[in-house]
């Protein structure tokens, strides 16, 4: 996995990205923010859709509200980024919307785009 930062409106934001999961389970995530905070300082993180494990985008897991609550617990904001088009649920189609109606998390398709999300918050 790699871990840049970039600065965008005044904000630095870390980008994760590569072709291998790490992010299979509540304690892989808290692992991934303690290194971004590690190695960046930031507390906004764009992370690839790659990233994940796909039980993540399997509400029934459960994962993905469990995982989602600790960033906002810490204070971490997050943009999920990829094509989230090849999910059929239904269910997961609102839980992206809502959440991108949110301040904390947010899924877009491209990196640029969450980017200039995350460096427009407060």
């Amino acid at each position: 996995m790699n871990i840049t930062k970039v600065e965008a409106g005044g904000k630095h934001i870390a980008v994760a990205s590569g072709s291998e999961i790490a992010i299979e389970d509540v304690q892989s995530a808290m692992d991934l923010m303690a290194s971004v905070q590690y190695e960046t300082g930031c507390d906004r993180i764009v992370i690839n859709k790659s990233l994940f494990s796909e039980s993540f985008f399997d509400l029934k897991t459960r994962l993905a509200g469990e995982i989602l609550q600790k960033f906002v617990t810490y204070r971490v904001k997050v943009a999920i980024v990829g094509d989230f088009s090849v999910y059929s649920s239904q269910s997961l189609r609102d839980f992206i919307y809502e959440c991108n109606k949110g301040s904390h998390i947010f899924f877009l398709p491209t990196e640029q785009q969450a980017i200039e999300k995350l460096s427009t918050l407060q």
